[in-house]
């Protein structure tokens, strides 16, 4: 059974950072595209960064110079490092794994974490 599990969300002020992670098991991890998506209420599920199985990262224009997103095929973990956060970056933050490729629609997607929430005060 693949699990993603998301840890490091939490409650910061304009300007701080918080770092996320995502555990996998059940997957070949070194084989799939990992992503982290993001949801506001009331508005849709949004990208924000991608590495492929090959290391090719991309992200979303405005979180680009902010955030970086990395892996760790020996340890099944992909992490979003989030500094300078902003108000609206508060959205719950979610991880995703797929094989198809590594883009910004989520049915590119097949398997998804809970998710974990990231709010981010003035």
């Amino acid at each position: 059974q693949v699990q993603l599990v998301e840890s490091g969300g939490g409650l910061v002020q304009t300007g701080g950072s918080l770092r996320l992670s995502c555990a996998a098991s059940g997957l070949t991890f070194s084989n799939h595209h990992m992503a982290w998506f993001r949801q506001a209420p009331g508005k849709e599920r949004e990208f924000v960064a991608a590495i492929s199985r090959g290391g090719n990262i991309y992200y979303i224009v405005s979180v680009k110079g902010r955030f970086t997103i990395s892996r760790d095929n020996a340890k099944n973990t992909t992490t979003l490092q989030m500094n300078s956060l902003k108000s609206e970056d508060t959205a719950v933050y979610y991880c995703a794994a797929g094989t198809l490729l590594a883009g910004r629609v989520p049915s590119q997607y097949g398997y998804w974490g809970q998710g974990t929430q990231v709010t981010v005060s003035s």
